[in-house]
């Protein structure tokens, strides 16, 4: 199964995010110091975004290996303990993930139902924290991949091995190839 365009659309929608909040900030900090102006939606429009880039970067996270993770104990274990408790931890996520995204979907749903706006964009609040409930279901998606793949053999575990990653790129560095680029 081809899911390109999946990665595509979240790296793309979390790059819009990164973009949007930055122009946003930047043209608010011209307005304020070089026209003694304030965009009066700014600082919300910019937490709006700030909170989409957290709770979709955490599942961009999970999918290129970026969270840290304590695995002290887990490179002790033998190979097969490891791996079970490797499995344990992400049945574990996964039902956190089920958790947190069945209470996001009440809080949304009541904020629907009040019919709040937002303090200084006319929008109502449970558009922008709708991003909780779609965040955790990416999040609950890239932990079952995760899953799929530590059961057929395709990951050993969790979460990504820094010092592995770290040896890996030093030996990149030092492949003659990559020596003459830099010269």
């Amino acid at each position: 199964m081809n899911v390109r365009w999946f990665h595509r659309l979240e790296e793309g929608l979390i790059a819009f995010l990164l973009a949007a909040m930055t122009l946003v900030t930047f043209a608010q900090v011209i307005a304020r110091y070089m026209f003694n102006y304030s965009f009066v939606w700014a600082l919300e429009l910019s937490i709006f975004l700030f909170a989409g880039l957290i709770f979709l970067g955490l599942a961009y996270g999970v999918r290129v290996n970026a969270h840290i993770g304590v695995d002290a104990l887990i490179k002790i274990l033998p190979k097969k303990i490891a791996y079970v408790v490797g499995i344990i931890a992400c049945l574990l996520c996964l039902g956190y993930t089920v958790i947190v995204f069945y209470g996001a979907w009440i809080y949304v749903d009541k904020m629907y139902m009040i019919g709040i706006l937002a303090q200084d964009i006319p929008i109502p609040q449970w558009v922008p924290r709708l991003v909780l409930p779609i965040g955790f279901a990416m999040l609950f998606i890239r932990f079952a991949e995760v899953l799929f793949h530590m059961l057929h053999g395709h990951r050993s575990q969790l979460l990504g091995d820094e010092a592995e990653e770290a040896l890996k790129h030093l030996h990149d560095d030092d492949h003659p190839d990559n020596q003459q680029e830099r010269k």
